[in-house]
């Protein structure tokens, strides 16, 4: 990755246009939960996107494995997606925007405690 590349996103938009070519080979029930990953998953993106790179490409991997197994959407990812994103963004460190807010508001509020105080 160059440095043109890295400013202007290019190669965020060629990867994610290849994830989406491999999720239209996907059966159509894994094509809409893939739809709904990418909706539950935009919470922790950062300010680029580019920290959900290697989250959607582990899950889209391994939804495409557990299709070619021949099993269920349901057994695969479980009822529900909005946990099963929330549980996948956690273990792998990404933070929602609620979770960077609440940092801030936390630093700003110490910040000024420490003022009063000393």
């Amino acid at each position: 990755m160059n440095f043109w590349e890295t400013i202007t996103g290019s190669d965020l938009t060629r990867e994610y246009k290849a994830f989406e070519t491999r999720a239209k080979a996907l059966p159509t029930e894994y094509q809409a939960a893939w739809e709904q990953i990418n909706i539950h998953l935009s919470p922790y993106s950062g300010f680029t996107g580019r920290n959900l790179m290697p989250i959607l490409d582990g899950t889209l991997g391994f939804i495409e494995v557990t299709a070619s197994e021949g099993q269920s959407v349901h057994e695969a990812l479980g009822s529900d997606i909005k946990g099963f994103c929330a549980a996948i963004a956690g273990a792998d460190g990404a933070k929602s925007y609620r979770d960077r807010w609440r940092e801030q508001l936390n630093k700003n509020v110490a910040r000024k405690l420490s003022r009063l105080g000393g």
